[in-house]
Order: C-alpha cells, then structure tokens, then sequence
C-alpha cells in the first residue's frame, strides 16, 4: 500500500475518550476487511473484476444469456454472472435433491462465503463452533415462483432452499458458525445495512468475525419491466452517473462477500472500518421513491462530526449516485453542503455503476470492493460512460467535485462509500487504508527452503510469479490443515 502524507490534525479524537461504536479502546481492536470475494457481471473473481474496473471495459451486455429481447420496454443491456448452473453439492454438503430445488443465489453465496474466507488466510474449519456472523443484503428471488408456485415435486425442499433466510443461514449451517445469520432487506442499500449491523456488532461485542454478503440475480424480465415502468431504468441501458445524458440505470447481477476481523486476529488486511452510519428519509411530500437530499445530507453531517475526520483527508467518495434524473444531482447536493463546504481542494467522486450496472442490493459491496482495489493499488479506477457534466450539478460545474474519469492518484488514506435505498434508507461507510511496508520487500530473510505447489499454464508465468513470503505465510496458515469439503 503506498504512503500517505500524514496530517497531525487530521483525526481530533479525544484521547479520553471511552470504548465506544467510534472509537475501539486500542489499535488491535480495530475492525479490518480481511478477505473479499465475488462473482460480478462477466466476471468470475475479483481479480477479473479489477482487471475491468482499471481497463474502463464496460461489463454491461446485450446478450440474451437471461430472457430474449422480446418486449420494447425492456432495455436490452443487462449486467449477468456466469455460471449460475453450477454448484458442488457434495462439497458442501448439499443433499443433490435440495441443490436442484435451491435458489442460486444461494447456492453461489455459500461459494463465495467459502472463497472469501480463504482470500483472508484463514482455514474454514477453524471457524467451526466461533461467535462468526453472517449478514446478508438480499431482496429478491426471481427464482421462487418456479419452485413454490409453479411445481409440485419439490418434495418440500423448495421451501427450503428459496426462503431468503436461508442465503445467511446456509452458511451459518455449512461452516457451523455460531453468530447472529440474518438477511438484510433495504432495498438498494442492503449490503451497506448488513456491513452497519456487522459494525455494531463488533462494537457491542457480540461477534469476532463476520462475513458481510449480498446478492442480486436478474431471472425473470417481468421484474425489470417492473422497474421499467417505475421510471429508474435508461431505456438505452446504459448507465451513466453524473453525465448530461444519464437516463437511469441498468440493471446488473453480482454476488459478493467480504470477510471483517479484529485487526489482531487478521491475517490479511485490505481496509480499516473506521465507522458506519444509516438513516432513513422518513416521510416525502413527493413520494417514498424521490431521495431526500435533505436527510442524506443530515446524514453525512453527524457522520463527519462523529467520526471527528476532516473532509479534507477524504480520498475519494464512492457515490451511490446510479444516473437518474433526480438521485444524481440531490446526492451531489448533500455531499457538497456537508464536504466540499470544509475542503480547500475539489473532492474526487466516481460511482462504479458505470463501469458494471446497479447491482441494486450488492452494489454496496461493489463499491467496498472497488474501495479496497484503490488502496491496495494506490490508483483510483475510472468511471466510464461519462462524457459531459450535468448542468443540474453545480458542484460538478464549478469544479468542488470531480468525476475520475482516468485512473488518478488517491492522495489521502480515506475513501467514504454511500448506498441509498430507493425506500429511504441511507447508509454510509468509511474506510482507511492500511499502510503498511512489507518486511525486506517481501523477501526471505534467511535461506530456508520453502516447498510451494504454484500452477501455471506455461513454465514463464510459474516463475513470473514475484516471492512474497508474507503470502506464503498466508497459504501456509490456510494449508494447516486440509482443506476439504464441509
């Protein structure tokens, strides 16, 4: 992670202050995203995924993988995952009659928790019997009309394997963790929701770990007509976050996961949780749906004050911003009362929707992920799709925020993320890169030999691959004990 200027007034914390939500009583303490996960629109992994992200390739498409083109108010873009046939239920321990019956969403969230959980170099099993909770943002399932009200040999697994409890409980149950395992449901905000209650939960004490979640499948086109016809979605289907031409948003399917530690027991640390926070609009003379930039102004006010970070030292602020007509310029609004007002500098500003679609319950994630890419590179990914500035902006036209429209430089070590329900509720996270210098650059201090199994598919990209003992350590760690099937 490369360094940050450091600014001796950055953080006013009262250093009497008591443990508190804010405020964790010593560094070890600290809450760190340790392992991250994912299956996002033409994507298999995370490393695809910031491969696009850093490449401006747009993974929105307009192949008819989900539904044919056959109705003109159905946008032909799309943001769709691969391999949503695919699943080892003996592996995990799925009897094969519940696995055909189950709700893919599901299926694949038990994937990624799995994979998620070795990203941060930790063995499954030794979560076995641990106070690890499951926090899942999931809203709909396109799938359940087939198995609950279409079809009569489920043989009751059906039931089972497309009640949304079960998109945290299943994990819960197949790496027998013994947290709280609940879904969140706030709408587009959902994965944001889970990430704020994993935080408190930290906070109160409840918890050692927990796996932070979301999901959103796009199956069947009458849903997207739905929201067609509710006037959010850009008929062209392009998704366009602070553009003059933004119409909307595109519907888009990811299913991704992060893992948070106590930094003393992590083995891998991506991002510090510095603090999160969630409102709701409450009642709209103009309606449930229209965003209330008043109130996520409000929000990110008490934020900021109690948090005690200067606007100043933030990085970068992933929007929520999607590219319709009202929730662009009312987020720009609150974000420029409350930020802008206080820096001395222009606030860079970006909205990965652009780059892979609304994924709508885990575009939460999305952006957390993206968050960490940047600190862990020291580069800022750009948006796509924008070519001119909403006039309607006037913090974009007087130049207090700039969209990142290249990979840019991220001078400062704080990256706020915000995610808005189209029901109102407002949730915002921040988080701190970790700066931390490898030891001898990563290289072995001493001439033990160390045996490790590399796979390559020429000889040049095995050997290409640079030593890091850390990471070695890390597989190790993992390698422990086997790694078998749950």
């Amino acid at each position: 992670m490369p360094g940050f200027k450091s600014n001796a007034n950055s953080i006013a914390k009262n250093k009497n202050t008591k443990f508190s939500r804010i405020h964790p009583d010593t560094d070890g303490d600290d809450i760190v995203i340790s392992g991250m996960a994912g299956k996002f629109p033409n994507c298999h992994n995370i490393a695809e995924y910031e491969y696009n992200l850093y490449n401006k390739i747009d993974m929105v498409d307009d192949d008819e993988r989900r539904w044919r083109h056959f109705h003109p108010e159905l946008p032909k873009r799309l943001g769709k995952i691969y391999d949503l046939e695919k699943f080892d239920a003996t592996f995990f321990g799925v009897h094969f009659k519940q696995s055909h019956a189950m709700d893919p969403q599901i299926r694949m969230l038990v994937e990624v928790a799995y994979e998620t959980i070795i990203d941060a170099g930790v063995n499954p099993k030794s979560l076995r019997g641990t106070r690890t909770g499951v926090y899942i943002g999931c809203v709909l399932s396109e799938s359940e009309k087939a198995w609950l009200y279409e079809k009569d040999t489920s043989y009751g697994f059906g039931i089972t394997g497309c009640n949304r409890a079960m998109a945290a409980n299943r994990i819960s149950y197949s790496l027998g963790l013994e947290g709280p395992s609940f879904v969140v449901d706030t709408a587009c905000s959902s994965s944001m929701y889970a990430f704020d209650n994993a935080f408190s939960a930290f906070c109160n004490g409840e918890i050692d770990a927990a796996i932070i979640g979301a999901s959103n499948l796009c199956l069947h086109p009458f849903v997207t007509l739905q929201f067609a016809r509710l006037g959010v979605l850009a008929p062209d289907g392009y998704c366009r976050p602070f553009d003059k031409n933004a119409s909307g948003y595109t519907r888009s399917e990811a299913i991704s996961c992060l893992f948070l530690q106590r930094k003393r027991d992590a083995k891998r640390v991506y991002a510090t949780v510095v603090y999160s926070k969630t409102n709701c609009d409450g009642h709209k003379a103009e309606g449930i749906t229209y965003p209330s930039g008043k109130l996520q102004e409000k929000l990110l006010r008490e934020f900021y004050q109690e948090v005690d970070v200067l606007p100043e030292n933030l990085g970068f602020m992933e929007a929520h911003c999607t590219g319709t007509k009202v929730g662009d310029p009312e987020e720009c609004r609150a974000i420029d009362n409350v930020l802008c007002s206080q820096r001395s500098t222009p606030l860079l500003i970006g909205s990965v929707k652009s780059n892979v679609g609304h994924a709508e319950p885990t575009s939460g994630i999305c952006s957390l992920v993206k968050a960490c890419f940047a600190f862990e590179t020291g580069k800022i990914a750009p948006n796509i799709n924008f070519t001119e500035i909403k006039s309607e902006i006037s913090a974009l036209a007087e130049g207090r925020l700039i969209v990142v429209k290249d990979i840019t430089n991220l001078e400062k070590p704080y990256i706020g993320v915000s995610s808005f329900g189209f029901g109102g509720a407002n949730a915002h996270g921040l988080l701190k890169a970790f700066d931390k210098t490898k030891i001898n650059h990563g290289v072995p201090d001493d001439d033990l030999p160390r045996l490790i199994t590399w796979a390559g598919r020429t000889e040049e990209s095995v050997n290409g691959k640079p030593l890091d003992a850390e990471f070695i350590s890390l597989l190790h760690n993992i390698q422990n004990e086997d790694v078998t099937g749950l």
